[in-house]
């Protein structure tokens, strides 16, 4: 699977990295919708929510506490939100699975 995340793990694009482990990459969004705007990235190529197995427990986990304490050092202990987008009417535009976290502003219901 070749997609715009893959390339930016393999440093084929250039990216704001904040993070990385042997399992994800965090880097800043390039067209933020907060103050703080990052994605979460398993280096695990998994093209939607619904291609996550039983096998994927440990990296799901893996990505939300990635999520949580990145958020918290960038300062968004107020509040963050988490956004992952599941296909075409989800709003899935790469498929490669991907956590969006947007803090430091207020958050409004229904998001859009």
């Amino acid at each position: 699977m070749d997609t715009l995340f893959t390339k930016i793990i393999n440093r084929e694009i250039p990216a704001k990295i904040i993070y990385e482990d042997d399992q994800v990459l965090a880097f800043h969004d390039i067209a933020p919708q907060a103050p703080v705007h990052f994605l979460v990235v398993p280096k695990k190529p998994v093209r939607t929510l619904n291609d996550l197995t039983e096998d994927d427990k440990a990296l799901a986990g893996h990505i939300l506490l990635t999520a949580q304490r990145l958020a918290l050092e960038l300062g968004c202990e107020e509040g963050f939100r988490v956004v992952m987008n599941c296909n075409e009417l989800g709003g899935q535009t790469v498929y490669h699975i991907h956590m969006h976290v947007l803090g430091q502003r207020q958050m409004h219901w229904p998001p859009g």
